[in-house]
């Protein structure tokens, strides 16, 4: 190996901000420890919030529309604020110092959430089992927490698969291969905490006490945080590169500008840097795409344009520049599909176990009760087993059909995964419909729970623990690789808010939803008694809306233009 090939060439440096040494730095020695970080702190998320929707109803005693979509807004939430956390890791701090500090913040809210379900004052008062009330401060210091963990995760989320996906040099051929093999164990590593979230502490929550069952999570979080810092001498980071958002504006001003101007029809006659690399710090160039046009205009030269040096930025733009924008954009399409599986996904965490807690939690005949939200294990579970099936059996198959390296492309994976998620709305509407049959004809309308198992509800789970392997999974990757290089964390940041807007558009159908069905007095088809209602109407509706999705994902990654990037940073 030449002295050359000793260091990475993708720009990135170790943590003394020394070119990183391939040898001593990053690949599979590093993301062990990232992989250990994310399995923690998710463990603490779902160990948090998987029984959340229940802890709402139960100890601040809200109604089940209040209840989920409560729960919708806070997790809607928690994914946008990885807006805020890629802006500061793109622009100034970088993926290393952006995940610790808001690791802080993080762990400070799991605390408040713990006192304010254990300490007497700030824990709800409660004179039976499920008959409590909080007063107004009581829930105020839990939103306040919940909202912590919110701005916390923010900083987390969208830097912590970018940053694992920095350790393989994308100039490498061999290392950028295994980049792949990444994002699916680092899914695989998000569910394994999930596991523990879904089983173990649902069911600490349910049968020991809310202080404990969140204060374990809150531990899990500081383990995570020391996980991560136990691999800092092996990571390699990427420079930030300034504001990406000054850098898009700076395109678009720019193309205004100069709206009269004729773009030429030799391209390499537009403005670019003459340096091997780009102007643009831990930034690769990208060469032109013809779509888009428009915006070529702000790298199109005029005399006007070197009448003071430097060069005016909001005048005149390179090509990569530009490029960055046209990249957003032709993102944008494929991240907006995105929102109805995010609404589909979210229902594991409100309706599904609003259905589950009317049906019969006994395992076998056995005296043992399985929590509604512990269900949420066999989604789990299905990750769990399709992430080693897809990455060991299904991309070698596919590869020798398709010649891709992946087997699949990154938008046919996203697209089985849209099309598998259609048959878990279907199976959820089969099963209520089969369930509120046995209400009617049994009149079971007033029982705690019918005589018909919970298992039930594993098919729904399952289905979407196989959609989720097949479309978040390649989102992460798509996200990543599609994203221009100093805009990386923003661009992982974009593809979580699908998460974040599927549960609000969740909140807003169960709000039109219920505000139409339950005109002239009815009941409507989400009452708090399930069994006066007609929740298989509601899943039906998002399996319709999935199918439109898909044929609308279909007609976009058919013509969608992937991005060009050229040379290396070293």
């Amino acid at each position: 190996m030449g002295e050359e090939d000793v260091y990475t060439k993708d720009g990135t440096v170790d943590y003394k901000g020394d070119p990183a040494n391939k040898k001593k730095t990053g690949t599979w020695k590093a993301c062990p420890f990232i992989l250990g970080n994310e399995c923690c702190e998710r463990l603490a998320y779902y160990g948090m919030s998987s029984n959340l929707v229940l802890y709402f109803k139960l100890r601040l005693h809200q109604h089940s529309t209040t209840a989920s979509n409560n729960v919708t807004n806070w997790a809607g939430t928690c994914y946008i604020t990885p807006l805020i956390g890629a802006f500061f890791a793109d622009a100034y701090l970088g993926r290393y110092w952006t995940i610790a500090c808001f690791s802080i913040i993080y762990v400070f809210g799991m605390t408040l959430l713990t006192l304010s379900a254990s300490v007497s004052g700030l824990k709800p008062t409660c004179t039976g089992k499920d008959n409590c009330h909080a007063t107004d401060i009581q829930s105020a210091v839990c939103f306040i927490a919940l909202y912590l963990i919110a701005l916390g995760t923010g900083g987390i989320k969208p830097c912590v698969s970018s940053y694992g996906a920095d350790q393989f040099d994308d100039a490498d051929e061999a290392e950028k291969k295994r980049k792949g093999s990444f994002f699916n164990w680092f899914y695989f590593s998000i569910n394994v905490g999930a596991l523990i979230a879904g089983s173990f502490l649902v069911y600490i929550q349910d049968n020991v006490g809310w202080g404990l069952g969140f204060g374990i999570p809150a531990a899990a979080m500081a383990i995570a945080v020391c996980t991560f810092f136990s691999g800092t001498r092996l990571y390699r980071n990427q420079k930030p590169g300034g504001s990406p958002l000054t850098r898009l504006s700076q395109v678009v001003v720019a193309s205004f500008r100069k709206y009269r101007v004729e773009v030429p029809a030799d391209k390499s006659q537009l403005y670019e840097t003459a340096d091997a690399e780009s102007a643009i710090k831990g930034s690769r160039k990208l060469d032109h795409t013809q779509d888009l046009s428009f915006f070529d205009k702000a790298a199109v030269e005029t005399q006007t344009d070197h009448v003071k040096d430097p060069v005016n930025p909001w005048r005149l733009c390179t090509v990569t520049q530009v490029e960055e924008l046209k990249a957003i954009i032709r993102l944008l399409p494929v991240w907006a599909t995105g929102i109805v599986f995010a609404t589909v996904y979210n229902q594991m965490g409100t309706l599904f176990v609003l259905q589950g807690y009317t049906m019969d939690p006994h395992v076998g005949n056995s005296t043992f009760e399985i929590p509604a939200a512990s269900l949420s294990i066999f989604d789990t579970l299905s990750v769990l087993f399709w992430v080693p099936v897809y990455d060991r059996i299904i991309v070698p198959v596919a590869r020798r059909f398709t010649g891709h390296k992946s087997g699949l492309t990154q938008l046919q994976r996203m697209g089985i995964g849209l099309f598998i998620s259609i048959f878990a709305m279907i199976s959820a509407a089969i099963l209520e419909v089969v369930r509120l049959k046995m209400v009617r004809r049994h009149d079971y309308y007033d029982y705690k729970y019918v005589p018909m198992s919970i298992f039930w509800q594993v098919p729904q789970y399952f289905l979407i623990g196989c959609a989720e392997v097949f479309t978040f999974v390649g989102q992460l990757e798509f996200f990543y690789e599609q994203a221009p290089d100093a805009m990386r964390s923003m661009c992982s940041a974009l593809s979580l808010t699908t998460n974040a807007l599927g549960n609000y558009l969740s909140s807003v159908l169960v709000t039109i939803v219920t505000r139409i069905s339950t005109r002239h007095g009815k009941l409507g088809w989400i009452p708090d008694n399930l069994n006066y209602g007609h929740l298989q109407y509601f899943f039906w509706l998002l399996a319709v809306l999935s199918v439109i999705n898909l044929g609308v994902y279909l007609l976009i990654a058919k013509w969608y233009t992937y991005k060009k990037a050229v040379g290396t940073l070293r």
